[in-house]
């Protein structure tokens, strides 16, 4: 896998568990914060994204827009979203596009064999568009390094 670190993110257009199509040029003038994650509904997954909902100030405080995204349906997305009161947008990359084009895609993911699921991974992208950061979890039980994602979205501001 190459870096993404010093190029323009790719673009993409997902929809939210309000139906609404989200686009990363909708995003500029913002940092973005990407979080891949593999499943709603699982055990890692709601901790990550609990801990940003607990922590949403410390983002909103940079200029950061976060966006959880995985390859679960809306619906599904809508349903976990509410469920864990999270305070920030869910997209769903049911199609698998996102995925591809960040290369954060499993073949084969390494539970239960179902194929298509995206990585744990995690973006920052600066408000022109650049992927500042990238991080691609060695497997779908390690969260990512919250800390540094933190701390590059501070030098971005």
């Amino acid at each position: 896998m190459s870096t993404l670190i010093g190029k323009p993110a790719p673009a993409f257009t997902l929809f939210d568990t309000d139906k609404n199509a989200v686009t990363l040029a909708d995003c500029k003038g913002k940092n973005v914060v990407l979080l891949f994650f593999p499943l709603a509904f699982t055990g890692v997954c709601t901790t990550e994204l609990c801990n940003i909902r607990d922590n949403i100030g410390v983002y909103n405080s940079t200029n950061a827009q976060v966006f959880g995204v995985s390859v679960d349906s809306l619906f599904s997305l809508g349903k976990f979203k509410e469920e864990q009161k999270l305070n920030f947008p869910l997209l769903s990359d049911f199609n698998k596009d996102a995925a591809k084009a960040f290369d954060v895609l499993y073949e084969t993911f390494p539970a239960f064999g179902m194929q298509g699921v995206s990585k744990r991974a995690a973006f920052v992208i600066d408000k022109d568009g650049i992927v500042q950061y990238e991080e691609v979890c060695a497997t779908p039980g390690d969260l990512p390094n919250f800390e540094a994602i933190q701390t590059t979205l501070n030098k971005l501001n």
